[in-house]
């Protein structure tokens, strides 16, 4: 599109959610963990119910580490599992 077709529009200045964008893991911290969960996926054909313990470890690492809010995991779907991860 050629600028003189945007003149008298409003310009769109883009706001991150609240919820669901969390930054990503440059640094490697929950590197081991993610591929535990993306081997678990792998292994039961994408099927994410038989790999909910390494999810909520990932989840875990993730929120231990500051890339994402801290959240209890009963509002994540894990309030039926139980483990000795700490929130």
């Amino acid at each position: 599109m050629s600028t003189a077709m945007t003149f008298g529009q409003k310009q769109f200045i883009p706001t991150p959610p609240d919820k669901g964008s969390f930054p990503l893991d440059h640094e490697g911290l929950c590197k081991k963990t993610m591929t535990k969960y993306m081997k678990c996926l792998l292994s039961n054909n994408g099927n994410n119910s038989l790999c909910r313990d390494e999810a909520k470890e990932y989840l875990a690492c993730r929120m231990e580490n500051n890339l994402m809010l801290k959240e209890d995991f009963s509002k994540l779907g894990f309030k039926d599992i139980e483990s000795n991860l700490k929130k």
